[in-house]
């Protein structure tokens, strides 16, 4: 088990019984984190503008690219990315007059992982 920003990454073996959130109450600083992720995902205009990165063609999006599918304005859809970025999900870098933005796995692995259920405890 390897552990990245605080909790851990779990292996095939380890997932059965393991998940974070079942095996140990998370740290004010891991739940502060957190939060702000799952703040950042739970707008819908945001968790679109994730998946579009997500599954565009090549994993990176120019913001001139993700402007089209909403019926907000460009400052608006600029915010947004903002705070996917500062919630550590999506990174980011200008080229020339655009700026083009990707999904950061880890991140998306560390929330994944967090929810995740040992399949003994899931009831039908």
């Amino acid at each position: 088990m390897s552990k990245q920003g605080g909790l851990p990454v779990l292996g095939q073996d380890e997932a059965a019984c393991c998940a974070p959130m079942v095996r140990e109450p998370l740290g004010e600083a891991d739940a502060a984190e957190l939060a702000k992720m799952f703040k950042a995902l739970a707008d819908p205009v945001r968790l679109r503008l994730l998946s579009l990165i997500a599954s565009h063609e090549g994993g990176e999006a120019c913001v001139c690219d993700l402007i089209g599918p909403f019926d907000v304005s460009q400052p608006t859809i600029s915010h947004h990315l903002k705070v996917l970025r500062e919630a550590g999900l999506v990174g980011s870098e200008r080229r020339g007059t655009w700026v083009y933005y990707w999904v950061l796995p880890p991140a998306l692995e560390r929330l994944s992982a967090l929810l995740q259920t040992p399949a003994a405890t899931v009831s039908a």
